[in-house]
């Protein structure tokens, strides 16, 4: 059963509108519906975005595994070697650490 509205019919749903929420009411109630309508239109159109950018990364996927497998090869050789500290360096975190330890020590005192 098709609902069919004629000219007649929205000039008695404008009037009721008028009748319930008054002639200053009117301006921000199309405003909120504008908006709304907008924002609607809006999340549509970013979820149709979404799913073509979803379709594109699954073809482009296999060439980033590649990739992705190679890279920690490459990271697993600065891992094994031993970090290069200078001989003053390590003598100042001596000190560093002395004096953290005598100041704890000082605390619980």
């Amino acid at each position: 059963m098709p609902f069919r509205l004629g000219p007649l019919e929205l000039v008695i749903i404008l009037v009721i509108v008028l009748l319930i929420f008054g002639v200053g009411k009117l301006p921000q109630i199309g405003k909120s519906l504008g908006e709304g309508l907008k924002s609607f239109k809006q999340g549509v159109s970013e979820d149709g975005e979404e799913a073509a950018k979803e379709k594109e990364e699954e073809k482009t996927e296999p060439k980033a595994e590649q990739s992705a497998a190679a890279a920690p090869k490459a990271e697993t050789g600065a891992i094994d070697e031993p970090a290069k500290v200078s001989e003053e360096d390590l003598e100042a975190f001596k000190k560093w650490q002395a004096e953290q330890s005598g100041k704890s020590a000082s605390k619980t005192k």
